[in-house]
Parts: structure tokens; C-alpha cells; sequence
């Protein structure tokens, strides 16, 4: 066999090609160190502690995360131990005092800290500490559950700031990276790609989340997500995951989304969104076909409140919402962001599909309830003694869940009787006390001749399974 020998000039030639090819590889590959150095000053630690009453009876299997199926999960602290506070069948026990971590970032120099809302949530005391090592007390300006954002206050100026992005000229595949604390390590760096945006995620329809294959983990949640320009462009909120940790998927709360609630909860310590007072659906082939459209777009109104905002407006069920102020609902899990941006009191204009026919209809949008008109009307005719906001169950959820009544659950006032007994927003309740709940005026009845010395068995539908939980109401 012959062996060609090449020129000394040649293999010099073909060794530059080869290293010029590598050093374009390496040149390809972000850096992120200077990324880091200027942007970990405005990063901070938070950690929070909670008085909670122990359960003297047994938990329910699988909430280490082994026997849950694939669920959207909020990380809040060292562990997800710290996310079910009393398990479901949970009775009175002794008071003990729980810690957890999460992460945050400096947003002005005066000392306003930004975070998710789960990482505060029913905290008894909130210590905020800085990259130079200082610990100070915050105060809870405001917390927006339905996006998951919460504005804080420390006493400091002249803060280091993170520079603001824009969340909304974002690609899929671009850079990004996360500074947090996962786990209780401070200032860990780790980075992915942007993997896709405007993510509708199960009960969190007001967040157009950008999902990403950022490494992420409890204690990361409320860090910051950035750009390669060293811009914070979201929050890192949640994970999706078998195993309750990180799979390769998590989501961050766009940072044009969470600066309008921060704004909100400064200047008025809460959120206001309209609300329309429709219960919606996906639209099918089948159902568009039905209705004389070509796509399968829009928002189906499967059910409306006859007081709302939408009935007042004409609307009516069996409409397909097609647009709002011009802006296209590709999807029915668009409709609630886009009704939610308006103010209440505020008109928009609705273009619906009706008897096959286009028509455009102007409705004047009210409060969403956990304004303070709506609290006080759900607490009047309340629930109160229960600590909860419930809504009818739409129709296609009844029929997923094979029930003829239950309420949904909105809202649980913290440190309630439905918080004690480990009941959550978006469970649907169906019986109390062996007495089925067929509305949200029978719960009420039902739960004013409740009696207050024994626990009495509550039995609710979860991410599709039945269980019940023991109440004990004072």
C-alpha cells in the first residue's frame, strides 16, 4: 500500500484549519463570566419562617413527589416538604417552626426586591440577605398569586439593580441563565436555551411562561433569568417534573409580565384585572366545523355568569370568542390574559363567531374576585367560617371528573380552616361531612351547621384523583 506524504507547508496548512475550526466552536459557546460579575451583586437570598400546626395523623402517600404524576409543581425551599404545610387528613397537632429558602433580585436602589409569590406565602418573617453578607428584614409590600409575583421592601439604599429586559423580544433558542440558590447554595449559575414562550400552564392561564432547559431547583425560585446582554428577562417560577426535581424543563414568569403586577402591588399593594364572568373551552375541529368556521380558534363559552360583565354585554353562550381589541385568541387559554390586561370598568371589544356569522360586541369588563368589592361579597354570603372563594364547576369539568355538582376552589385565605386542612386553589370539593356540594350556596349552607368538636371528612377531586382531607372548623 502506498502512503501519500504531504508537504511539511501542508500539514501546517491542514493543523491551522483544524484549530481555526475549534477556536470557531469555542467562539460559538457563550460566556457567561462577565455576565456573572456584574449582575450576582443585584441577586439576594431570601429565607422565610412559618409557625404551622403539625399533623398528628398520617400524611398521604406520594407527596415526595414518587407517586405524583406529571404535574405543574411550585419549588419552595430546602424541599417540597415545605409546600403541602399540613397533609391532606391532616388533624390538630403540636405548632412547629418551619424555614425555607428561595431566591430574589434587587429591582431600585431604595430596596424594592422582587420574588414569587410562593416563596413569601403565609411567612411569619421574611430576612432578605444581600451578596455582601448583610441579613435585613423585608416587608411584604404585596403578593399576586395568580401570576406569582410579590414586591419586597428592605430598609437599604444605594442598592446594586439589575438592568430590566424586554421578556417580549425573546426567541426560541436563545441564551439564558439563572442566578439562585438552589438547595441553600448562594449565587449558582447555571444556563440552557429558551426552549419556547407563551406557555399556558394548568391554573396559571394570566402568565405567558417562557419555558426554558435551564437547570432549575428548589431555592432557585424568584431568582432572576437573563439574556446574554445581562438583562433580566423573567422570573424563574416552576418546574415540570416525576420526580420533584429538575427534569430538563422549567418556567420562568416573563419580566414585562411581573414588572406591571410589581407596579400594581406598589401603588396599591394588590392587582387589579377584568374579569368577564364566562366559563370557556378549547375549540375542536369537530366543534369549528360545527359552527361554520374554518380553524379551530377562539374561546368557546361553554357557560356564563348571568350577572357578569359578559351577559350584560350580550354575550351568551355557545359564542366563540375570536378576537379582543383586534388581537387574535389563537387559543382559549389566550382569552384570560388578554381580558385579565384590561382594567375593570375598562370596554373591550370582542369579536365572537355567533350562528355562523361574525359580530363584534362591546362589554365593559368587571373587578376579577380577589378585588376588594368581591371579597367582600363572597365573605358576606361566605365561606367565611371556611376560609375559602369557590366558583361553579364548568360542565366538561364535571364530565372529566364523572361528578354531577362540587365548587371549584379559587382562593384560600391563609391560615384558615381550609388552609389547616391542606386544601388548595383548584381543588374541586363535592362533599362535606358525607353531604354532597352541588353549588356554591349549598357549600355555605352546609358548612354554617357544621359542627365545631369534631373533625368532620371533606372529600375533593386533585389533578384528577379523589381524596378526602379531615376539616376541624372553629
Amino acid at each position: 500500500m502506498k502512503r501519500l506524504i504531504l508537504p511539511s507547508t501542508l500539514w501546517l496548512y491542514v493543523v491551522a484549519l483544524l484549530m481555526m475550526g475549534q477556536a470557531a466552536n469555542a467562539q460559538g459557546l457563550p460566556d457567561f463570566t462577565e455576565l456573572v460579575e456584574e449582575a450576582a451583586p443585584g441577586v439576594v437570598n431570601i429565607s422565610t419562617s412559618r409557625t404551622v400546626q403539625r399533623s398528628s395523623m398520617p400524611g398521604f402517600e406520594g407527596f415526595g413527589g414518587q407517586d405524583i404524576p406529571e404535574i405543574f409543581r411550585h419549588f419552595f425551599g430546602e424541599g417540597f416538604g415545605d409546600r403541602f404545610p399540613t397533609p391532606p387528613g391532616g388533624g390538630q397537632g403540636r405548632s412547629e417552626e418551619r424555614q425555607s429558602l428561595g431566591s430574589g433580585f434587587i429591582i431600585s436602589d431604595d430596596g424594592y426586591v422582587m420574588t414569587n409569590a410562593h416563596v413569601v406565602q403565609d411567612a411569619d418573617e421574611i430576612l432578605v440577605r444581600l451578596n455582601d453578607r448583610r441579613e435585613l428584614s423585608a416587608e411584604l409590600i404585596g403578593s399576586d398569586p395568580q401570576t406569582d409575583v410579590a414586591l419586597l421592601k428592605i430598609d437599604a439604599t444605594d442598592l446594586p439593580t439589575l438592568t430590566l429586559g424586554d421578556s417580549d423580544a425573546l426567541k426560541v433558542g436563545e441564551w439564558v441563565a439563572a442566578i439562585g440558590s438552589p438547595f441553600g447554595f448562594d449565587y449558582s449559575v447555571t444556563a440552557g436555551i429558551v426552549s419556547a414562550i407563551n406557555r399556558t400552564l394548568p391554573r396559571d392561564a394570566y402568565v405567558p411562561f417562557i419555558q426554558t432547559d435551564v437547570a432549575i431547583n428548589p431555592g432557585n425560585s424568584g431568582g432572576p433569568l437573563f439574556n446574554l446582554d445581562g438583562e433580566v428577562v423573567g422570573i424563574n417560577s416552576q418546574i415540570f417534573t416525576r420526580s420533584g426535581g429538575f427534569m430538563g424543563v422549567s418556567f420562568a414568569i416573563p419580566i414585562n409580565v411581573a414588572m406591571d403586577v410589581a407596579d400594581q402591588l406598589r401603588e396599591d399593594g394588590r392587582v387589579n384585572r377584568g374579569w368577564l364572568g364566562v366559563i370557556i373551552q378549547p375549540v375542536s375541529q369537530d366543534l369549528a366545523e360545527s359552527f361554520g368556521m374554518d380553524d379551530a380558534i377562539g374561546a368557546l363559552i361553554a357557560d356564563l355568569d348571568p350577572e357578569g360583565p359578559a351577559a350584560r354585554g350580550g354575550l351568551q353562550a355557545g359564542d366563540v370568542i375570536l378576537e379582543v381589541n383586534g388581537e387574535k385568541v389563537e387559543r382559549s387559554s389566550t382569552l384570560p390574559r388578554l381580558i385579565g390586561r384590561g382594567l375593570p370598568g375598562s370596554e373591550v371589544e370582542l369579536t365572537v363567531m355567533r350562528d355562523g356569522e361574525e359580530i363584534v360586541e362591546s362589554v365593559e369588563l368587571g373587578s376579577w374576585p380577589n378585588a376588594e368589592e368581591q371579597t367582600a361579597q363572597t365573605s358576606s354570603n361566605n365561606q367565611a367560617r371556611l376560609g375559602v372563594m369557590v366558583a361553579e364547576v364548568s360542565e366538561t369539568m364535571r364530565e372529566q371528573l364523572n361528578i354531577t355538582g362540587g365548587v371549584e376552589v379559587r382562593q384560600v385565605e391563609p391560615g384558615s380552616a381550609a388552609a389547616e386542612a391542606g386544601i388548595r386553589r383548584g381543588d374541586v370539593i363535592v362533599s362535606i361531612d358525607h353531604r354532597s356540594v352541588s353549588s356554591s350556596d349549598e357549600l355555605v349552607k352546609i358548612v354554617e351547621e357544621l359542627p365545631t368538636d369534631r373533625a368532620i371528612p371533606l372529600r375533593l377531586f386533585r389533578e384528577g384523583r379523589s381524596l378526602f382531607v379531615a376539616l376541624r372548623l372553629e
